[in-house]
Order: C-alpha cells, then structure tokens, then sequence
C-alpha cells in the first residue's frame, strides 16, 4: 500500500515527509509499459508529484509537474488533493540533462502558482532541490528513488524536508546530513519501509501524536463523459469531418494509456 506520512521535527522548525510509492510506480509501469530506465524516472516524479499532492490544503487543489529535457521528450505527472496521482513518460530515456521543469499548483481558487527553473543534468532529487530553492525560496533537503529491474518495482518512495522560517544553522546541518544517508531513498523503502524509515533515522513513532498518514495511489481522472465535454465544443460538422477521414473520432488519454472512440451513432446521440 502506498503511504505518506507528513509531521514536524527539529522542535517544529523543519517539516518532513516520508513516502512509500512502491505500489503506485509499479501502477504506472504496467499501463505503460514502461522499459526500467523510464520507469525510474517516471517513478522519481510520480513521488514528487504524491508529495506536493499531499501538501495541498484545499480539496479542490492540484498541482502538475512538467519536465522537457532538450530533444523533445517529456516527462509529465500530476496529483490532487485526494492523493490521485498520475502521469506519463515519452522520449526521456536519456535522462534530465538541459530542458526546462515547470511546475504549477492551483489552490482550488483559480490562482495557481506557476514555477520554471532550468534543468542542469543530474537525476530528479537534485532538479527538484534547485527547484524549491530558486522558485518558492524554500530550503528543501529531500532524495527520491525507484529501483526497477525487468518492469518489477522493487521499491519507491522519498524523503523531504523542508525548513521553515526561523530555523537554525543545527536544523539545516541535520537535514542535509539525513538527505544524504538516505540518498538512496529507494533502498531505504525497501529496507525499513516509510514506518521504519521514520523511526530508525529520525526518532518519529508513526503512530504518534502529530503525525498523518494518507494514502496515495496511480488513479487518471479521465472518463468518457469528461472526454465528451472536450469534443462536443469541436461543433458537429467537425466531429463527422474527422470521421469520415478516419472512420472515428478517437482521443486518447496519456495518463491511463486509454483510447475513447466515438462513432457516427455516438455523434448522433451527442447532438440530437
């Protein structure tokens, strides 16, 4: 099962997060089909999109996070406040070496922030720190990891601390020095899972007062009746252009790798 656990340590001056994706990466492997290299990337972000997805105060809040190395691949992934997550993978296998990371988050107000910094080559961890660092000026120590082999997830998951304002130069010394014991955050899931995780490297029992644990999981939010409300405004004479050429109208879903098909018959329903 997947879980994020969310609470704050170092006398409240920094806030951690602790998750185990491992179930959610292998999700997103199997509708993909995704080859080992993608889906460690796809599964570092896909936990980082979990992670922002559970900071969201609002129910109605989402964020999305888009990355465009150079060459025209694309890596991208979402979440909302009820811990949907999802996401796709095409042309990245190269890695993240130049391109672009653009982040945005709506706050259900429709007032969404939009942050963009420059991918400088590394893995998603460090594009992300420089992230949180140069786009929401917070000072974030933080490590993802997925270990696949053959299209099986061993293990995903992460570690992220944030320090709030006010915090010394002991917390910061503390929360890069955790960030770095568990560089490999993937091993460290698979290990001591997120309960261990929490006890074993930083003294937090996972039923304790102060800490919350939601549930994350691979679900697209796509259905025929939202993709409907996207072809309907194309008007008739085009939806029955489109079908003549190609015998329907089919428009398919990256997130859950699924084709809505819409025939001459399903046209006339729509417009009767």
């Amino acid at each position: 099962m997947n879980k994020l656990y969310k609470c704050l340590i170092y006398g409240g001056n920094a806030s951690l997060s602790v998750l185990d994706t491992t179930e959610l990466v292998q999700r997103a492997t199997d509708i993909h089909g995704l080859d080992d290299a993608s889906a460690v990337l796809l599964g570092e972000m896909l936990t980082a999109a979990a992670y922002m997805a559970g900071c969201l105060k609002n129910p109605r809040g989402a964020v999305s996070l888009t990355v465009k190395p150079s060459g025209g691949a694309v890596i991208s992934v979402s979440g909302d406040a009820d811990g949907h997550i999802r996401g796709y993978i095409e042309g990245a296998e190269g890695g993240l070496g130049g391109g672009t990371l653009t982040v945005i988050k709506d706050d259900g107000f429709y007032r969404p922030f939009v942050g963009v910094c420059e991918l400088t080559g590394g893995g998603v961890s460090e594009n992300l720190i420089r992230y949180f660092r140069d786009s929401e000026q917070i000072p974030t120590a933080l490590s993802f990891g997925a270990d696949v082999k053959n299209g099986k997830v061993k293990a995903a998951g992460g570690v992220v601390i944030q320090l709030m304002p006010g915090h010394g130069e002991k917390d910061e010394k503390a929360a890069w020095e955790k960030a770095e014991a568990l560089s490999d955050a993937a091993g460290a899931v698979f290990k001591h899972g997120a309960e261990g995780i929490l006890r074993e490297y930083f003294g937090v029992q996972p039923d304790g007062k102060g800490v919350y644990l939601s549930f994350p999981e691979y679900k697209c939010n796509c259905s025929r009746k939202k993709i409907t409300g996207v072809i309907v405004p194309l008007g008739r004479a085009e939806l029955e252009s489109i079908i003549a050429e190609q015998g329907c109208v089919k428009v398919h879903c990256h997130y859950c790798n699924k084709d809505y098909t819409f025939t001459q018959d399903d046209v006339d329903k729509l417009f009767r």
